[in-house]
């Protein structure tokens, strides 16, 4: 269908084209930057001049919203239109996850191009897994002509970076702060690689303010009054986005483009951590997420307004009249409808679009939805993971989808008066559009990624376990089995119940660590497994898991008690219950991720927001006999 489609646009678009008179994009996407974190949206502190003026020479939209409170699906919306559960980009994608933006998408990129416009990308792709690899499809299967780009973060901070690949090739280490190379890119191909006789559509997404954080001096020293280290990092960071923002608008001005250039900025999902820094590392990568909601509820991941409530601007000089402030609410999946709208390249009719034409909106003027607004996020609080806005009502629903909350959005932006119980009219009527909606996404996205896979559920707590019995005397705390040492390294039976045996580490670990594990079964019975653990408290149902289910042929990683293993990350292979596996564990507490790698398998599991340092790693079996070998820290 896809073909079909490019070839009728090829038919439809095959009349000569006077390059002048069709208008350039550029879409300009900040990575983690909240609502309340500019000037121009009221910030106290922080400084972005040029998007300030930029916001007095277009249209500052009050409720503009990311498509997802993640950054992944965020980014494939823009690019096609479509919810992200719809396009299949339903998680934020690790490296080595099966997801990605599919060829039988259809991007901007790609219908643009059948009209004569040159493509070009800048910055983090962050659309598959296998970045750079034959394995997924790359920006140029999407439609690009020039691609720069990171397959997630940079890497190791946004200060030179090594990470970027150009049309397919690495380019090795970079001197200088991740946006300006970034919008330095776009200016540079704007400059020399473009043909100017052709119009253009330019993708410039930063990784600024997204951890981990690195700010050029020269920003940062402007909040020197500030004594906290981490907030001078972050908000030196923002800054530093708009200085490349900045630079990007001053070229398009010399290179006389700027009547002509539709521009749009805003932000994937609202910003990072809790707010409040990490005060007890104040050196840590923690300790640099300071961005600000404006007062919203809720943060990046949330479906609430603070983790998909963003910064919308647009200039188009001439169509749009300078300093508008719109309170009409746009998404990130109207800028598909919208470039194609003002080029005048017909939407896609062989599945659902749901992002409009964002026009009207530009004056203040009210838009016609066929599908209302919707998120699903997969890594949200259990209460808020989905939401839909129709007009002034918000449904909030649970991780079941079976509690929901209504608010009057417009009214009550900070989310604070649940009409639920005093409107059950509204709600029913909410409800059920809601649930259509989704089955509809549902069935036309590609389900089979994300139905076998964690997305949450209410967590599990077994109570404490007994004392254990250490026969070793090498670890310092033991609950619920008994820990002695055999030719293989240790061995730990858990008897009827599960069992753990726990090592404190010499400092704290709160940043990121790598540790090497060897395990096999002990026993004949049908129940065989072996885990490395973790955590801050020795607690079973505190500490996370990540090993085998040598009995059930599964690889897992889970949080807590047994009894949330359906809820953690795990894949099926064929196993011999004899064989002996190595497993290396990452810790990843900067980006909140654990990595379980056994054999050829990959597993990504996500941490939650409140675990700040992990003090113990051992140990833990349910219900059998497995030998471990000791713990090797690689890093």
């Amino acid at each position: 269908m896809k073909t079909i489609f490019r070839v009728i646009c090829l038919l439809l678009l095959s009349s000569p084209a006077v390059a002048n008179d069709q208008t350039n994009f550029i879409v300009f996407l900040a990575d983690d930057l909240g609502w309340g974190d500019l000037a121009c949206y009221g910030n106290p502190e922080i400084q972005t001049p040029n998007l300030d003026l930029f916001a007095g020479e277009g249209v500052r939209f009050t409720q503009a919203y990311a498509a997802c409170g993640v950054c992944s699906p965020s980014r494939s919306s823009i690019l096609t239109g479509r919810t992200p559960y719809r396009n299949g980009v339903w998680r934020w994608l690790p490296a080595g996850n099966q997801a990605h933006l599919r060829e039988s998408e259809i991007t901007i990129p790609e219908l643009l191009r059948s009209k004569g416009y040159q493509t070009m990308h800048s910055g983090k792709w962050h659309l598959n897994g296998y970045f750079n690899r034959p394995e997924q499809p790359q920006p140029n299967d999407h439609g690009y002509d020039w691609w720069f780009a990171t397959q997630n973060n940079a890497a190791p901070t946004h200060k030179d970076p090594i990470n970027f690949v150009r049309n397919g090739t690495e380019v090795g280490p970079l001197k200088g702060f991740s946006a300006p190379i970034c919008a330095s890119e776009a200016t540079n191909w704007l400059k020399t690689q473009r043909d100017p006789e052709s119009p253009f559509f330019i993708t410039v997404w930063t990784h600024e303010p997204h951890l981990p954080i690195e700010s050029d001096p020269e920003f940062m020293k402007l909040y020197n009054d500030i004594e906290n280290p981490g907030v001078r990092q972050h908000h030196g960071n923002v800054t530093q986005m708009d200085h490349a923002f900045g630079n990007l608008m001053k070229t398009v001005n010399e290179l006389g483009l700027r009547d002509n250039t539709f521009v749009i900025f805003t932000s994937d999902n609202g910003p990072e951590g809790s707010g409040k820094g990490n005060l007890k590392n104040p050196q840590s990568q923690q300790n640099r997420t300071w961005g600000s909601t404006g007062g919203l509820r809720g943060r990046k991941r949330d479906s609430h307004e603070g983790g998909i409530r963003v910064p919308g601007i647009v200039r188009w000089p001439g169509k749009i009249d300078p300093g508008t402030v719109s309170n009409v609410p746009i998404i990130g999946s109207d800028i598909f409808s919208t470039v194609l709208d003002i080029a005048g390249v017909p939407l896609p009719t062989d599945r659902t679009i749901d992002g409009v034409s964002m026009l009207p909106a530009c004056a203040g003027k009210p838009v016609e939805r066929p599908v209302p607004l919707f998120w699903r996020t997969h890594i949200a609080p259990t209460a808020s993971h989905a939401a839909m806005r129709i007009g002034d009502w918000k449904l909030v629903a649970d991780r079941d989808l079976q509690n929901f909350q209504l608010y009057e959005i417009r009214k009550d932006w900070k989310e604070e008066n649940d009409l639920a119980e005093q409107m059950p009219e509204k709600l029913a009527q909410m409800k059920e559009k809601f649930i259509e909606v989704w089955e509809g996404v549902e069935k036309e996205g590609p389900s089979e990624w994300w139905r076998d896979q964690p997305d949450g559920g209410k967590k599990k707590n077994s109570g404490p376990l007994p004392d254990g019995q250490d026969n070793t005397g090498d670890f310092d705390v033991v609950k619920g089995a008994v820990v002695s040492k055999s030719d293989f390294g240790y061995v730990l039976d858990s008897g009827e119940s599960q069992g753990f045996a726990l090592q404190k580490l010499d400092s704290p670990m709160n940043e990121t660590a790598m540790f090497k594990i060897k395990y096999r079964t002990a026993t004949t019975s049908n129940t065989r497994n072996a885990f490395f653990c973790f955590g801050a408290t020795p607690v079973n149902d505190r500490l996370f898991k990540a090993g085998t289910m040598i009995g059930m042929d599964r690889h897992a990683a889970f949080d807590g008690s047994w009894a949330n293993v359906a809820i953690g990350a795990g894949k099926k292979v064929t196993l011999d219950r004899d064989a002996t596996f190595e497993a290396t564990v990452t810790i990843d507490l900067e980006h909140r991720k654990l990595v379980l790698k056994v054999d050829d398998t990959r597993i990504e599991h996500q941490l939650p927001s409140n675990l700040e340092s992990v003090n113990y790693v051992g140990i833990y079996t349910k219900q059998t006999k497995s030998e471990f070998s000791k713990i090797e820290r690689l890093k």
